[in-house]
């Protein structure tokens, strides 16, 4: 499977909110960092993280606006379309992905937390 179907692959999941099935997508040693605050490495810190990450949502679906892949790289600009405690968020984000033997090895998301905290 190639690097963008990957992407597209994970970026679907985050619908299931299966704290497990996402961090399956990382290698060992992934990151995951939300530009707003300190990189997560490591799929123990992952788990945790996407777990509060997720305990208020109560459904999410992310939108592909655009995608664009280059050998180990995939830039994934998306909307998306989250229910946070019963309060409807449209997030426009920017993911940054550096993928290594078809996993995630490195994760940068790119958005305005003012936008997110705002809807939520």
């Amino acid at each position: 499977m190639n690097n963008e179907q990957i992407i597209r692959d994970f970026i679907a999941a985050w619908s299931r909110l299966d704290v497990d099935e996402l961090v399956s997508y990382f290698t060992a040693d992934g990151t995951y960092h939300n530009m707003p605050i300190a990189p997560i490495t490591g799929h123990n810190n992952l788990r945790q993280f996407i777990k509060n990450f997720l305990s208020s949502w109560d459904q999410t679906e992310w939108v592909i606006l655009n995608i664009v892949t280059h050998e180990q790289l995939v830039i994934a600009e998306r909307i998306d379309k989250t229910v946070v405690a019963g309060r409807k968020v449209d997030l426009p984000c920017v993911g940054v992905f550096e993928m290594h033997q078809g996993k995630i090895k490195m994760w940068r998301d790119y958005f305005d937390l003012a936008t997110f905290t705002k809807g939520a």
